[in-house]
C-alpha cells in the first residue's frame, strides 16, 4: 500500500515541477511595489529585466532579459555582429556610474540578428543576444514576458519605457546616472504616420513591424543610448509584456516626432525560431492551459482507478 500511495505524490511532483513559471514566471517584478526625456528616476528592482549593453568605450544600449541566457535588444547596436569580444552585458543595474549590489556581468556568446535587417527606418531592428553565462534570478533580476502575435496593444494604452540614455538631445544621464522611466501612450500605426508626414525634411514611413508611442507635443521620450530597450505594458492581469524595442526617432521628445519601436508582436516566429522554449504571453499560456488540464484530468483518473 505505501507503494501505492507514492505513485500519485510523484505524479504531483512532476506535474508541479514543469509548470512554466516554476523556476521564474515573466512580467512579474518580485521587488517592484504595485532619463529618457522627461522621465523620473526608477525604483531598485521596478525593471528588473532591464540590462546595460557596453562595449569597451562604455554604455551603448539597453535590453532586456526573456531567458536566462538571453537578452532582446536591438539590431543597430550590433553593427558588427561578430566582434563578440568588446561587449559586456549588466544585469541587475540600476546606477550606470554607481556601485549596483546586485549587478552581474556577462560575456557574449552570439548574436542573431532578425533577417532582412539593414537600418532601423527600413524596420527588422531586432536582436537577440546569448550570454556566455546565465543569469542568477532574484528580486533585481527577472525575465519580462514576450508577446504571441495576437496580443493587442491598443491606441492609448499607457506604456513605459526605461533606460540610461540622454536625457535631452545631446545631454547625457549625469551623476550616478539612475536608470530612468517615462509613462507613455501607444499610438495608432495611422496617428503616427500622419505626424510624421508634417515633417517636409525627412519622410519617414512607418511600418508593419514598428509601433509608436509618445505625445503628439513631444516632451517625453526615449532619446540616444536608450536604444534596443524595452516599452513594456502591464496587462490587465498585472503582467508586464513587451511591446517594442526601442528603435529610432527624429530627435528626442520633438512635437509630431513621437519614438519609434520593434513591434514585438511581428516577431514571435523569429524568436520561437531560435528560442523554442520560450511561453508567448497570450496564446501560449492558452496553449499550456489546455495541456494542463489534460494532464490533471489523466491524474484524476489514476487516482480514481488506483483508490475504487
Amino acid at each position: 500500500m505505501e507503494e501505492v500511495l507514492t505513485l500519485p505524490f510523484l505524479l504531483i511532483w512532476i506535474i508541479s515541477g514543469i509548470l512554466p513559471g516554476s523556476a521564474q514566471s515573466c512580467g512579474r517584478p518580485p521587488a517592484a511595489e504595485n532619463r529618457i526625456v522627461g522621465g523620473v528616476d526608477a525604483t531598485p528592482g521596478e525593471w528588473p529585466w532591464q540590462v546595460d549593453i557596453q562595449s569597451s568605450n562604455g554604455h551603448i544600449c539597453g535590453g532586456s532579459i526573456i531567458a536566462q541566457d538571453w537578452v532582446l535588444s536591438a539590431a543597430h547596436c550590433f553593427p558588427n555582429p561578430s566582434d563578440l569580444g568588446s561587449l559586456t552585458i549588466y544585469v541587475g543595474r540600476h546606477q550606470l556610474n554607481g556601485w549596483n549590489a546586485h549587478e552581474s556581468s556577462h560575456r557574449v556568446r552570439q548574436i542573431v540578428i532578425a533577417d532582412g535587417y539593414t537600418e532601423p527606418h527600413s524596420g527588422r531592428d531586432v536582436a537577440l543576444v546569448q550570454l556566455s553565462t546565465p543569469v542568477t534570478w532574484s528580486d533585481y533580476v527577472h525575465p519580462v514576458c514576450l508577446p504571441a502575435s495576437g496580443t493587442l496593444f491598443p491606441s492609448g494604452m499607457p506604456c513605459y519605457v526605461t533606460g540610461w540614455g540622454n536625457i535631452r538631445n545631446d545631454v547625457p544621464l549625469s551623476g550616478v546616472g539612475t536608470l530612468q522611466e517615462v509613462e507613455v501612450p501607444i499610438l495608432s500605426q495611422s496617428s503616427c504616420q500622419e505626424m510624421y508626414s508634417l515633417n517636409p525634411k525627412e519622410q519617414i514611413d512607418i511600418l508593419y513591424d514598428m509601433i509608436c508611442a509618445g505625445y503628439q507635443e513631444g516632451g517625453k521620450d526615449s532619446c540616444q543610448g536608450d536604444s534596443g530597450g524595452p516599452l513594456v505594458c502591464q496587462m490587465v492581469n498585472g503582467t508586464w509584456v513587451q511591446a517594442g524595442v526601442v528603435s529610432f526617432g527624429l530627435g528626442c521628445a520633438h512635437e509630431n516626432q513621437p519614438g519609434v519601436y520593434s513591434r514585438m508582436t511581428s516577431y514571435s516566429s523569429f524568436i520561437r525560431s531560435t528560442l523554442p522554449e520560450v511561453q508567448l504571453y497570450g496564446r501560449g499560456n492558452h496553449i499550456w492551459g489546455g495541456s494542463l488540464l489534460v494532464l490533471l484530468g489523466c491524474l484524476t483518473t489514476l487516482l480514481t482507478i488506483l483508490y475504487r
